[in-house]
């Protein structure tokens, strides 16, 4: 969907994108109003979480009409910084658990 410079996004997509982010926002609320509890209440929360990042950031920033690797070049490094974040998380959890077991 690569559009030149010169050409303008219709203004009723923008509109439409924010009724969108309306509809998540409140969606999001209402599963603070519902005393939603537990695992789908964190699920629930960062699904809506990541569907209004994703519109923000590809209607709004631009970024779907940039080419494919302007969109590699915005989120690799992002997704690997959470791979080795996890992957220390991890390390951390088994040396901890690891001097809990030898410590006594």
């Amino acid at each position: 969907m690569s559009e030149s410079s010169n050409e303008q996004h219709p203004i009723s997509l923008y509109l439409k994108i924010w009724g969108l982010l309306f509809v998540l926002s409140t969606l999001s609320y209402m599963v603070d109003y519902f005393q939603v509890q537990g695992f789908l209440r964190w699920t629930l929360i960062i699904i809506f979480m990541f569907l209004k990042a994703g519109l923000i950031i590809g209607i709004f920033m631009h970024v779907s009409w940039e080419k494919y690797s302007v969109k590699l070049l915005l989120f690799v490094p992002p997704v690997a910084i959470l791979i080795f974040i996890a992957l220390m998380a991890i390390e951390a959890d088994y040396s901890y658990l690891n001097r809990l077991t030898f410590s006594q």
